[in-house]
């Protein structure tokens, strides 16, 4: 392909319809840009020679005009010497450079057209890179942002397991204090106690059954796990 099929198919194409079905959009986007970068490169140094040749062909083009000046010179002075046979042959050398003159200056217009439509497309493919460099600095943001919504999420995530596994923790010691109490009521339970001690002492574990039995209900609460 060449430097301008490839320019043009750059400008006129649709870039955020290339990273919306590009799996990698950020590498995409890269290569977009190096692609344009390229490019815009090997176009400028093709603009350098035909800015050259342009300036060649200027040259050119004045000489041919003064040597058709000359021609005419000589043909004044031919005449003025009653030399027609000279003068005819000068405005024939006149005519025939007059010829080249117009050929040259046909070059030098086509010249300047080509140069008009590169600075156009040049231009055209700036503003394309202009744009692919903020869409990729808007994806680069864009991204940033997720990564760290993403790592706050998690760590909000790891907190509120923190805290879950400390309120479990927290009603595990209160179940081993309670099993603790209930245990060290057991103590000295060998020796026969009186009447009023042992109705005391089941009411005292009915009361503590029952606070064991609603920390277990409140930790296997749906909303604590």
């Amino acid at each position: 392909m060449g430097i301008f099929s490839r320019m043009t198919d750059i400008i006129n194409s649709n870039i955020n319809s290339m990273l919306d079905q590009a799996e990698d959009p950020e590498k995409m986007i890269r290569l977009i840009i190096q692609e344009m970068e390229d490019t815009l490169v090997e176009v400028r140094s093709s603009s350098a020679r035909v800015l050259a040749d342009r300036k060649a062909a200027a040259r050119r083009l004045e000489q041919v005009r003064d040597e058709a000046r000359n021609w005419e010179d000589k043909a004044r002075l031919a005449v003025s010497k009653n030399r027609e046979d000279l003068a005819r042959a000068a405005l024939q050398e006149k005519r025939a450079i007059e010829e080249e003159v117009a050929i040259v200056t046909a070059e030098l217009e086509a010249t300047d057209e080509h140069i008009a439509q590169l600075n156009d497309e040049v231009a055209k493919l700036q503003q394309k890179l202009t744009d692919a460099r903020a869409k990729q600095k808007a994806m680069l943001m864009r991204s940033q942002t997720v990564e760290s919504r993403i790592k706050v999420k998690r760590q909000m995530q790891r907190d509120a397991l923190d805290n879950a596994f400390t309120r479990f923790e927290y009603f595990e010691r209160r179940m081993d204090n309670l099993e603790s109490q209930l245990e060290s009521m057991d103590l000295g339970r060998d020796v026969a106690p009186d009447l009023a001690t042992e109705i005391d002492a089941l009411q005292e574990d009915a009361q503590i059954n029952e606070e064991l039995e609603r920390l277990k209900a409140e930790l296997h609460r749906p909303g604590d796990n």
